[in-house]
């Protein structure tokens, strides 16, 4: 059966290749075969596993029970393949909470007592899969959880593929202007494309007023615009970039603490996404809102521990921490 799991107000479903087979759904044996066939089955399994059932949709739920379906694993024994399969039937990179949820569901059913690797596969035209994150349990201020590495990101339009953005400068740092953004909200003209093996597209802004809620995100006249911007095509304009692009933004709290949102390339407004806050620590590092060390990254669904890995003032590589349960 598929399983629900919430990390920081992050709900993904976890479901095997065999249980989709089971409800007759054609998931082919391998991951690398899956990404292929996708169009073939993941849909369906969204539809299937992840729209709302019996059970009366709450009052501004979002279209879907969760923010995506894990698929996995392939395997027995690490290290472990998935899936990570958006409410639109599109295939992610990585996603930080949804690679703890995963964890989690291994540790529960006995597959994962250790550190090991997980590897997603998937079908983005500009970067390689699968992409691998080596998921290490532990203990972070007496939660139980996971340490997620991350490595080294990637910085400005190239590393996420952006195109015919312009540049502009905030505090001595080079930053882009990303046109679209700014046609939306005149507050929203510095940003940071940082790739987390996943691409984003973090905003800064001054107050912590110019940060767009998830209730106001949700209705038509912003989330519209903001699909246009954050989907691959069809859903979206692949402007700035074709394979889409997670968009955040971030204003400064205190010393290596900043709030930040999110709307998610392939779901929309989420309360909160582990690869996200690893983006927008980077960005706050890079334009020198926080130093090296641990940041505290405060999302709706939660605070996200993340530490930027720093030597003689260079970014050398991202973790981040999640803890995650099963959803009644």
């Amino acid at each position: 059966m598929t399983l629900f799991y919430d990390a920081r107000g992050n709900i993904y479903g976890v479901t095997s290749p065999a249980f989709l087979r089971n409800q007759g759904i054609e998931v082919p044996d391998s991951a690398a075969q899956a990404v292929r066939a996708r169009e073939r089955w993941a849909t369906r399994a969204i539809t299937s596993e992840c729209d709302w059932d019996s059970t009366p949709r709450p009052i501004n739920a979002k279209p879907h029970r969760c923010d995506g379906l894990l698929v996995g694993p392939f395997q027995t024994e690490p290290p472990f393949d998935l899936l990570i399969v958006n409410t639109d039937g599109s295939l992610a990179e990585r996603s930080g909470n949804g690679l703890t949820i995963f964890a989690q569901a291994l540790t529960d059913q006995g597959l994962m007592t250790e550190a090991c690797e997980l590897r997603v596969h998937h079908d983005k035209p500009d970067a390689v899969s699968p992409v691998v994150t080596r998921v290490e349990p532990a203990v972070y201020e007496h939660l139980s959880g996971f340490w997620l590495a991350l490595g080294l990101p990637g910085f400005g339009p190239s590393a996420v593929g952006a195109q015919e953005v312009e540049q502009t400068i905030l505090a001595g740092t080079e930053l882009s202007y990303v046109r679209a953004l700014a046609a939306i909200d005149p507050r929203w003209t510095h940003s940071q494309f940082v790739r987390v093996g996943n691409p984003h597209c973090v905003t800064l802004v001054d107050q912590v007023s110019a940060l767009p809620e998830n209730l106001q995100m949700q209705q038509p006249a912003l989330y519209e615009p903001l699909q246009a911007i954050a989907f691959a095509p069809p859903a979206g304009s692949g402007h700035p970039c074709l394979a889409g692009i997670n968009l955040q933004w971030v204003a400064r709290h205190s010393r290596n603490r900043v709030i930040a949102r999110v709307f998610e390339r392939g779901e929309g407004p989420t309360a909160s996404s582990g690869t996200s806050a690893s983006a927008v620590a980077c960005a706050a590092w890079r334009a020198g809102w926080v130093e090296g060390g641990e940041v505290a990254v405060v999302m709706p669904g939660g605070t996200a521990p993340v530490r930027l890995h720093t030597q003689n003032d260079t970014l050398q590589s991202v973790s981040l921490f999640g803890t995650a349960r099963p959803q009644a």
